[in-house]
C-alpha cells in the first residue's frame, strides 16, 4: 500500500494547493498549500494532537473552527498553536503537545 492509499482526502473534484512537505514528531507528511494543520494531520491518520497538563489524556480535533483548546500542538518550537487556525507551510515542524508545552 503507498502513503497516497493512506491519503484520506476527498479524491476527485477538490482542487488543491501544490504539494508541500511538514513533519508531525519528526515523521515526514505531504500537505497541501492552504490546508490548515488539523486538516493535513486528519488525513495523514493522525487523531492524537495533545496530551492534557493534570491526567496526560489524549486530546484532537474537537470544534475545528478556534474555539476550543482541543487542537494545540507545538509548530516550529512555539508551544499551544491551534491546529485548526494554523496553515501549514513548507517545511513546518509540528509537534504532539504533552500538557502546557515547552518553548524552545
Amino acid at each position: 500500500m503507498s502513503p497516497e492509499d493512506d491519503d484520506l482526502r476527498l479524491k476527485g473534484v477538490v482542487r488543491r494547493g501544490e504539494p508541500i512537505q511538514v513533519t508531525f514528531d519528526g515523521r515526514p507528511l505531504t500537505a497541501y498549500e492552504g490546508e490548515s494543520i488539523s486538516a493535513a494531520l486528519w488525513a495523514a491518520g493522525i487523531r492524537t494532537l495533545r496530551t492534557t497538563a493534570k491526567h496526560s489524556s489524549p486530546r484532537g480535533i474537537f470544534c475545528n473552527i478556534g474555539v476550543c483548546h482541543d487542537c494545540l500542538v507545538g509548530v516550529d518550537g512555539q508551544p499551544s498553536q491551534r491546529a485548526c487556525r494554523t496553515a501549514v507551510r513548507a517545511g513546518m515542524k509540528i509537534s504532539t503537545q504533552s500538557g502546557f508545552g515547552e518553548w524552545s
